[in-house]
Formats: C-alpha cells, structure tokens, sequence
C-alpha cells in the first residue's frame, strides 16, 4: 500500500510584524475609519432600500437625496439628554456600551484587503493591505465577537429593569445558539484550506471560491450570522413588541448610539468574514480574472471586498424589509433542532470526502460513496418514520388534561396542542339590545299595526 501526503496551505506569515510603528498606528485608523464611515453608508442605505421596497420615499431632507441622514441622526442622539436611572448599576451600565463597541472594532483587525504577497507603497514603505495575521485569525474573530455578547447582557442586568433583563438573557441565549452552528460551518472550510489564517484562506480560494465547494456550510453561516448580529428577523433581544426595546431599553444619547453603532459594525465584519471565509475575500469574480490579470493586484482588491461586504448588508436589508420577527421558540427551534444537526452531518460528510482523497480516491468513487451512505441514510429514516405508530398528541393532551384553563398557575398561558380557548364573555351591542327589546313589541301588534 503505498502512503499518500496531504496536501494542506500552510500559511506564510513573513508578510506581517514588519512595519514601523507610524505605519501600523496608520492602518488601525483606516480600520476604525473604514468601519465608521461604513455604518453611515449603511444606515442611509438601509432605510432608502426599506423605503423602496414598502413604496415610500425615505430619507430625503438632509444633504443631497438625503444621503447626511445618519449624520443627522447622530447629531440628535448627541444632543439627547443622558440618563442614567436610578435603579441601576451605575458603573456597569456606563462601561456596558463600550464593552459592546470595542470588540467590534477589534475583530476587524485581521480581515485582508489585499494580497500579503503583493505589498503596496504607503509614504514610500511597503506594506500589506492588512493590518496583522494569526495563525487562528478565525478564532480571533469569534472570541471578539463573543466578548461583544457581554456588553449587551451586563447592559440588561445593570438596568434594573426586567425587560432589558429578558433582552440581554435573549442575546446570550442567542450568542450560544448560533454560535456553536457558526463554529460548525467555519470547520468545513478549515479542513479544506488547512489553516485558520484569513490570508490562508483566501490563498486557498484561488480556483475555486468555498461558497460553491461548500454550500452547506455557507447557508448555514449566513443563517447563523444573521442570529449572531440580533438583525430582524431574528431581533428578539430588542423586540419592540415585546420588550418595549430590549437590553437597550433605559438607554439614551450617546451610550444608546454606541450599541447602534456596534450592531452595525457586527453586521459589517460578520460580512468581511463570510467574503473571506466563502466568497474568495479579496479576489475579483471569475468573469473579471478571465479577461483581466491585473484585477488581483494593487488597490483593486480593496474594491472587490467592498463590494461583495455591501453586497451582504443588501441581504440583511433584504430581510429585514421582507421577512416578519419570529417567535422566539421557533428561533431556538432552527438553531437547535435544524441548523446544529445539519452543521454536524455535513461535516461528516465534508471530512468523509477529504479522508478519501487523501487516500487516493478518484473523485468519481468520492462522490458514489458519499452519496450511497446519504440515500441510504435517507431510506432508513423513512422507513422507520412508516413503521412508527402515529399517535395524535393533540388529543392524548386535550384528554390528559380534561379542560383547559387559561389562568393555570395565576397566569395566562396559551393552550397546548388539542386544546381550544373557551369562548370570551362579550358585551351585548347596543343593536342586539334594540332588537331583542322591540321583538315582544312587534308580536302583540297586529298585521295592521293597532
């Protein structure tokens, strides 16, 4: 039996740690700037688009075609009285925004704009287009995140208040949740560079960007990334319908514009992230590279990211402008019961896959292996889901429980699954007691009315 190597892309970071410090000072600020300058893109954008597509007009009094609007916005939450109530935890409700915040900005840190193998001149130096690289660079961004969790929730306890008690609760809840299938679906895409390093990975994309390779795992990341940012349709830590406003709810001025601020800049590097991890980050799109060789060198590899980041917020938009807020136990139940599971298997699967090239299978037997063991995997579930006894959980409850109260316990609970609300005891109208009345009238008089 002869050995097969396994060929992985070890990440090369020579490129890094070699700038002056004036120079590092200076790509810091572009980060903070680019993420600043992003958001307030993004805000304007995001409400022209909602307008749009609900056939209204949006912004459209400051600047020109209303484009300083989020400028306008930040003016006023400045200029907003700041309160602090008095039940709270005054130092942790002050420090709670920050905390929030600067995790934000810091996983922006190792997400490439360029080529590490082609520098660029800055004032005469060469550099990369990226601040700095780990070796877990990936892992960097989820422990940030992560961090960013507890802002939210320290914002919730320190308030003194029990909606945004349930909110923060809600977040963390969330955070672990999508977390875990977030994790899941970046493992696929660590098996198939070999490195966790941003620049690796999109090293690693250069004929074949990993959205196409591994579809799975790419839905299931823009699913978790949506979850992980609380954006609509999955906003239930700040449910307005429910929880007045959420975690951030005692909040006001400048403390309430930085969680704003955060909640967009998650959306931006959630989206800086699915660009590296799955849609080749800072490489143009096969059309342009087909007829194009410089379209990876240079500054142009920054416009690429740009686009593909805007292209993501679309999609929140996109959602957020269509889809309606679900319960929240449907949203733990696709967490849990959908997008954990499929994570898992498709791992198996996509590890499956890998353990068989690297011994020298064809891509042919590959692909009839893998597919063989899901059809039959599939076949068992059906079978066994035919020779299950249907049961009607419905009426076992309804009998179980004889009658439905809606008051159980002192508070009003929905009913179960067979149970139905009794009828509501309403107010006779004015016209059924008119009509009632005059009915006795009509049969003592005669056909002729005396």
């Amino acid at each position: 039996m002869t050995s097969h190597s396994v060929q992985l892309a070890a990440e090369d970071l020579s490129f890094f740690g070699l700038d002056p410090w004036w120079l590092v000072l200076l790509k810091a600020v572009f980060c903070f700037a680019f993420l600043v300058l992003t958001v307030l893109i993004a805000i304007v954008w995001e409400r022209k688009v909602v307008a749009w597509m609900q056939l209204r007009i949006g912004p459209n009094r400051h600047g020109p075609w209303g484009m300083l609007q989020s400028l306008a916005d930040g003016v006023k939450l400045a200029l907003k009285e700041d309160l602090v109530v008095t039940g709270a935890d005054k130092v942790v409700f002050i420090l709670a925004p920050v905390l929030s915040a600067m995790p934000a900005f810091m996983a922006f840190a190792v997400i490439p704009f360029g080529p590490a193998d082609h520098q660029i001149s800055i004032f005469g130096t060469r550099t990369t287009m990226q601040l700095t690289d780990l070796p877990v660079g990936i892992l960097f961004i989820l422990a940030t995140a992560s961090i960013g969790i507890y802002g939210i929730v320290l914002a919730g306890w320190a308030s003194g208040s029990t909606y945004p008690l349930l909110g923060g609760l809600r977040s963390a809840a969330q955070m672990v949740s999508y977390e875990i299938a977030m994790g899941l679906s970046f493992a696929g895409v660590f098996l198939y560079a070999g490195s966790m390093s941003t620049s690796a990975i999109v090293d690693a994309q250069q004929h074949t960007w990993f959205a196409c390779l591994l579809p799975v795992s790419f839905l299931v990341y823009l699913v978790s990334m949506v979850g992980e940012t609380n954006r609509a349709p999955f906003d239930l830590p700040e449910a307005e319908g429910e929880l007045v406003g959420g975690f951030n709810t005692e909040y006001s001025s400048l403390k309430f514009a930085m969680f704003m601020l955060a909640e967009y800049i998650n959306m931006v590097t959630v989206s800086a992230v699915a660009s590296v991890m799955f849609l080749g980050g800072w490489r143009a799109p096969w059309p342009i590279t087909a007829f194009w060789a410089g379209a990876n060198h240079g500054w142009w590899p920054m416009l690429w990211l740009i686009v593909k980041i805007q292209l993501l917020l679309f999609v929140f938009i996109w959602l957020r402008g269509t889809l309606p807020r679900l319960r929240y136990d449907q949203f733990m139940k696709l967490g849990w019961k959908v997008l954990i599971p499929v994570s898992l298997v498709w791992l198996v699967l996509v590890a499956t896959v890998r353990a068989l090239r690297n011994e020298g299978y064809n891509f042919g037997h590959v692909v009839l292996y893998v597919a063989g063991g899901v059809v039959a995997l599939l076949l068992l579930s059906i079978l066994v889901d035919m020779l299950r006894p249907k049961k009607d959980k419905g009426q076992a409850v309804a009998a179980e429980s004889g009658g439905f109260d809606p008051m159980a316990g002192g508070f009003p609970v929905p009913p179960l699954p067979g149970q139905t609300l009794p009828a509501v005891p309403r107010r006779r109208s004015r016209q059924e007691n008119a009509q009632e009345s005059s009915a006795p009238v009509a049969a003592l008089k005669g056909d002729d009315g005396a």
